[in-house]
């Protein structure tokens, strides 16, 4: 049917005809909303009969932006700050879940539809942040008080005293406290390690076995080089994901549709934009030089 293609023309056909939904979608229903946006964040934009009429401003909402806006700078800060800080401990958790999953044991199905269910009901109406009924039987649940949800006084002691430095000790309890935020946001990232975890060969842990590698030594030496190519994955998912709940993202929309001051928000979402892209391409640059690829 397709003579003188190679399998791996073919294998690049595929790819290209699974990405091009997406392709076709961001041509006809993305591209012209986000050149607009472009536009308005350069141009005033005024009322007339038909719609608007926009009059250059250059950098003015730029310049606003950061040196008139009383939250923008404080909040890209906290928005950057937070999604360093998540990114390993969703992305640990995520492998950590997966691997557990994957394991076979009576009720395997439930537990797996379990842990993907707060992706599936991932409203601003379920969250913690946005529910002060949860976040009270949080508190009450973790014997939290004052808001500051669990308590992780003990962990802090018990890994003081074992000889763990002072900032991994802090990051690993600020987690802990934080583990709602984490198991909400970690549901797409656990499918896809799981499904990763599944295309493993169980000819190479039968190999390890008879060879005497302990599970410890399978799982650094076999599960982690196979699924790391998932790892660059699922860090790329997590930073998009992003923004769909930090503060920054409802200013940006409260910007646009309750201030109606579309120019302004359109220049916070492209300093925004600009912000997690050089990140985003650290993260990529950093990890790729470390995935293994299986050929």
């Amino acid at each position: 049917m397709m003579k003188g293609v190679t399998l791996l023309q073919k294998k690049s056909l595929l790819g290209v005809l699974f990405v091009s939904p997406w392709f076709l979608g961001f041509i006809f229903l993305f591209a012209i909303p986000l050149y607009q946006s472009l536009v308005y964040s350069f141009n005033n934009l005024v009322v007339a009969i038909g719609g608007f009429d926009t009059e250059f401003a250059g950098l003015k909402f730029y310049e606003e932006i950061f040196y008139k806006h009383p939250t923008f700078n404080r909040l890209l800060m906290e928005s950057i700050v937070d999604l360093v800080i998540n990114i390993p401990s969703i992305v640990i958790f995520s492998l950590f879940a997966a691997t557990l999953l994957n394991q076979k044991f009576r009720g395997r199905v439930l537990a797996r539809a379990i842990f993907f269910l707060p992706v599936l009901l991932a409203t601003n109406l379920l969250t913690i942040e946005q529910s002060s009924d949860l976040a009270t039987v949080a508190q009450t649940v973790t014997g939290g008080v004052d808001g500051e949800g669990l308590k992780s006084s003990e962990l802090e002691a018990l890994m003081l005293q074992s000889g763990f430095g002072s900032g991994i000790t802090s990051y690993i309890t600020g987690s802990v406290n934080r583990i709602y935020e984490i198991i909400s946001h970690s549901g797409v990232q656990i499918l896809i390690f799981l499904a990763g975890l599944q295309s493993v060969s169980p000819s190479l842990y039968e190999a390890a076995k008879i060879e005497g590698a302990t599970s410890y030594e399978s799982f650094w030496k076999i599960t982690f080089p196979m699924v790391s190519p998932l790892i660059l994955t699922n860090i790329i998912y997590t930073v998009i994901d992003s923004y769909n709940y930090n503060k920054l993202s409802v200013l940006i929309n409260d910007t646009a549709f309750k201030a109606l001051d579309f120019s302004l928000s359109a220049a916070m979402s492209w300093v925004y934009f600009g912000v997690t892209s050089i990140i985003l391409l650290i993260l990529v640059r950093a990890v790729s030089s470390k995935v293994f690829y299986y050929d």
